[in-house]
């Protein structure tokens, strides 16, 4: 194992973790797994996070980061509703395919037995993802002059509970069943009813 820059450690810290998670099957990973992983001492992993709740939040911080950045970018780039409910799903179900340990903390699999605060984190993590979904589909009857056959709230909530469904058939299915799969026929469907 080639030993990585030191300034870099505390990211190879977090990539190991989410690496182990996508194949531990579902088994509690110890700091002493993953400092073997890392290349490092136990002592070593806790000089760079207090606790492994913090390596947790650490990779929680990261999803929240990118998936919330990306789709800022999408709102400031596209106007079109449609358009940017489509590609905030697609962002979402993309980025859970290509990161399947982080999939693993989005349904809470991996932080079974952790710090509730952790359970806490990824719940105002979809709390945040809701509210985009909200606030995309309410800004079309200011944008586009039309709204939607059911409040946009309710809406938001089934979009949310859409991506939350396949993550975890992914992480049921032991990562084969992929988040896209027939994605392109199901949001022809969806785009249909919701957008005519």
């Amino acid at each position: 194992m080639s030993t990585p820059r030191r300034g870099n450690r505390k990211e190879d810290i977090l990539q190991a973790l989410a690496a182990m998670l996508q194949s531990n099957n579902g088994q509690r990973i110890t700091t002493a797994a993953l400092a073997e992983k890392v290349g490092v001492s136990e002592a070593a992993l806790y000089r760079h996070f207090p606790s492994k709740a913090r390596m947790f939040e650490g990779l929680i911080e990261f999803i929240e980061d990118t998936l919330l950045s990306r789709i800022n970018s999408i709102s400031d780039e596209h106007k079109d509703t449609q358009s940017r409910i489509e590609l905030m799903l697609q962002l979402i179900l993309v980025f859970a395919e290509r990161n399947p340990g982080f999939c693993r903390i989005l349904t809470g699999d991996a932080l079974q037995g952790e710090q509730e605060r952790l359970l806490e984190r990824v719940a105002a993590l979809f709390e945040k993802l809701e509210t985009q979904f909200k606030q995309t589909l309410r800004e079309r009857k200011l944008r586009e002059g039309k709204g939607f056959s059911i409040d946009e709230g309710e809406l938001a909530n089934l979009l949310l509970a859409l991506v939350e469904g396949k993550i975890s058939q992914f992480v049921r299915s032991g990562f084969k069943r992929l988040p896209t799969n027939a994605w392109q026929n199901q949001w022809a469907l969806l785009q249909q009813t919701l957008f005519n």
